[in-house]
Formats: structure tokens, sequence, C-alpha cells
């Protein structure tokens, strides 16, 4: 597809990388001529210096021809105007990222009115997985499908763990529990198991079930699976103000330390049931008084990555509690993943996450659409839920017949709300929505997981 990205930021960039990648016509729009000049020498697109709301600029990106439009400016006016220009300009979907909360809370009606086909805001997105996750806190990662009804959950097995030394076949008999190993990550590679598979200390471990069976698995295996009662949260951001909004709406108490005085008492304003502290987060002695100790949750949430990952390893040497970093430079993430940081939350690439979703179910031509798209371990794997609807050349064929790739594995099928754990005896029907987990990234049908 061709496709123009206005914004070469981190989201920006982050998107080129990944939408190149899958073989698609790319081209650029920043104002910055360097980033420009960078960005598409090192990934072979075509680079325009100027301003993405120009209709000249978009003429000559090729908007007449353009298949998308994604808008990822610092602004969300320049963002919205980009795509109501390409919409008069050209016949292409538009996708526009909008942060500021008071036109979040009218994502829907800026949606419709403005012909734009998705809305998306990075740091909402983020928040809503930091609340998943402090709902269940034994997960490192919680992905989720069907609308909520399937859940894939990442847990690292640590020192007496029941699991520790038991093949997958067994988990089953052993444990009486209906879950489904997805993934095994162990020494950085991710490995799709077959039974034989034996769990060791420190594997992080992926399973899928409906979230009341994953509860049960966790409870077997002493897990901690009880929400956590208070978030101590570094960083007034608009991650911190989203993330508080619905952490308090649980009923989980919430304490923000924020450096800057205007912004807590934006804050103050805004969250009048959160205790709002004005101070520096990296003071430890502050950070004493108010309590991380007894902390149930710790989430370091500045605008800066190596002052979040030096607050979390501060936190976890003297709390026991949940943590969660956010990071938006994952390049070095072998490092970032040795440090023991809790859950790593990156904005940008939750935000590519989405959007690489919509573009390959754009690119749909066989018979089942891509619904949700995770990426497990930024490329090394991907976790894919497709809608079969009656083109699809599956339909009717028992699981053990078909010639599936390798490194793949269909662990779920949801027939009108009932969730099966797919056996070599089962087959896909029309209106399934089937799950598939692989190291064989960017499919995009599921036709695409059989052998040609």
């Amino acid at each position: 597809m061709q496709i123009i990205i206005v914004g070469c930021g981190k989201v920006g960039s982050t998107l080129t990388q990944e939408l190149s990648k899958e073989g698609h016509d790319i081209s650029i729009i920043d104002m910055n001529d360097d980033v420009v000049e960078e960005i598409s020498n090192n990934y072979d697109t075509m680079g325009i210096v100027g301003n993405g709301a120009s209709y000249g600029v978009l003429m000559e990106a090729g908007i007449e021809n353009a298949d998308l439009l994604i808008a990822v400016t610092n602004s969300d006016e320049l963002n919205l105007l980009c795509c109501l220009i390409a919409r008069k300009a050209g016949k292409c979907k538009t996708i526009a990222r909008v942060r500021n909360p008071v036109y979040s809370e009218e994502a829907d009606f800026i949606k419709q009115n403005l012909g734009l086909s998705m809305v998306i805001n990075p740091e909402y997105e983020a928040a809503c997985e930091i609340t998943r996750l402090l709902r269940f806190p034994s997960a490192i990662d919680i992905s989720v499908f069907n609308r909520g009804k399937v859940e894939i959950m990442n847990f690292k097995v640590k020192k007496g763990c029941i699991l520790n030394g038991m093949q997958i076949k067994n988990l089953h008999k052993e444990l009486k529990c209906d879950v489904l190993v997805t993934t095994v990550e162990r020494n950085g590679e991710v490995i799709i198991p077959n039974g034989e598979l034996t769990i060791a200390e420190n594997d992080i471990v992926s399973i899928i079930t409906t979230h009341k069976k994953g509860m049960e698995f966790f409870e077997k295996i002493d897990m901690i699976i009880n929400p956590v009662k208070d978030a101590m949260i570094i960083g007034g951001g608009n991650v911190s103000y989203y993330l508080a909004k619905q952490l308090l709406k649980s009923g989980i108490k919430v304490k923000i330390i924020e450096q800057k005085e205007s912004r807590c008492e934006e804050l103050t304003e805004l969250l009048p049931k959160a205790m709002i502290i004005h101070g520096d987060g990296t003071d430890k002695d502050l950070l004493m008084e108010e309590g991380i100790s007894k902390a149930g949750s710790f989430a370091s949430l500045t605008g800066l990555d190596e002052e979040n990952v030096l607050l979390s390893l501060y936190a976890r040497s003297k709390m026991n509690g949940k943590l969660i970093t956010k990071v938006n430079r994952l390049r070095f993430d072998e490092v970032i993943n040795s440090l023991n940081l809790g859950s790593i939350i990156s904005p940008k690439y939750i935000t590519s996450k989405y959007i690489l979703k919509y573009v390959r179910a754009m690119n749909n031509t066989i018979g089942c659409n891509i619904e949700t798209l995770y990426k497990i371990k930024k490329d090394k794997a991907e976790a894919l839920e497709f809608y079969v609807n009656e083109n699809s050349k599956l339909i009717g064929i028992p699981l053990e017949k078909l010639a599936l790739k390798d490194n793949l594995l269909i662990c779920c099928i949801n027939r009108n709300g009932n969730i099966i754990t797919p056996k070599g005896q089962d087959h896909i029907e029309k209106g399934d929505y089937v799950i598939v987990v692989t190291t064989n990234v960017r499919l995009n049908d599921l036709g695409d997981i059989v052998r040609r």
C-alpha cells in the first residue's frame, strides 16, 4: 500500500520502520530537514520537508494515489487538519494521533464528523495497559482478545514455583487448569513450545485463557491474584492522569509526585480524590517519607527513560509491590529486560501496534480480517486474532489435517462466545474468532498459517 506519514518524531519513525519492513511504499513529511533526511536514508522512503497540512505538500507526497495517511505530529490540531485536507485532496483513509484529554473525550464525535478511520491516544492506551496489570499484578504483560473475553498473560517462573521442572504436556493433569502455553521466552529467545518442553526457572511463560480461568491457574501456582490497593506514581503527565482516573474508579488509592507546581495545581482540580505531592520524585528521602516501602505498586512515568529506570531499580530495593516502568527507547531491550524493572510500558510501541493492526486489516484479501494484533518481545513473535468470513479456505478442515507452518500455534477459537482450546479434531467455521501465535511475523490472513 501507499502510506503517507506526517510527523517523524518517536511514533512516526517507529511506524516508518515497522511499515517499511512489511513492504509498504512509505512517504514521510516533517518540518525538520535533518530528520527527514536521516529517516528516508535509513528506511529507503521518500522524504518531503514541509507542512503536512499543506495541500501542495500533500500533492507532492502523492496524496491522490495514497491508501492511508497517518498524522502523528506533536500537535493534535495539526494532525486533525492534515487528515481533513487529505480526505478532500485524495480518497485515502486517515489516522490521527490525538493526545489532549479534552479531545480524547470527544474522540467518537471527531472521528465520525471528520471522516477519520482511527483516532488514537498513546498515553490513554498506555494507561489502559497499566490498569490491567495493576488489577492482575502477577502478570508481566496482558494482551486482550475477543473484546476482553480471552487474555494472553505473561509471567516469570520464579525460584520455588511449582511449574519449575514440569513438562508442558503435564500442566493440565497436574493442575487441572484449562490454560494453553503459547510461548516460552528463555535467554532472549522466544519459543513456540510443544508438550515435551520443560519449564525452567526464569522462563517468561505466556498462557492464553479466560480471565476467570487465569485467576484459578495463578492461584494454584501460588502467585498473587488480588489487585493492588494503592499506587504511587512518579510524574504528572498525561499517562499518569489517565491512569489515576481509571484506578480511582476501581477504588485504588492514588498518590502522584510531580515536580512542577503548576501541573500539581491542575491535577488537584482534575483528580480531587487523588493525593498530589509537589516534589522531586528522585528524592529518596521524599519517597521514603511518602511510604514507598509499603506501596502496593510503583509506576515511574516521567518523561525521561533513564530516570524511570533508576527509579524502578530503587523501588525494587525498597518494596515488594508491582513495578511499572515507562520506557520509550527500547534499542537496548536486552539490557532493560535483565534489570528486573517489572512491566515495561512504551506508548510509542502501543501506538505502532494499533496502527499496524489496522494496516494489516486493510491489506486483507482472502477471507479473514485481523481484529487484534500484539507484538511479543518487539519483532520476535506475534499474537493475532482473525475473524473468519465465508471466503476462508480453511473452513471445515480438521486442524490436524492442516499443513501448518513451523513455529506456529492455533491457540483459541471463539465460537458464538464459547471459548474452545483447539485440538486436532476441531475445525474452523464461518463467524469464528481465531487466535494464532507465531514467530513467523507479518501474517496478513489466516490462510497464511498453512504451507503453500
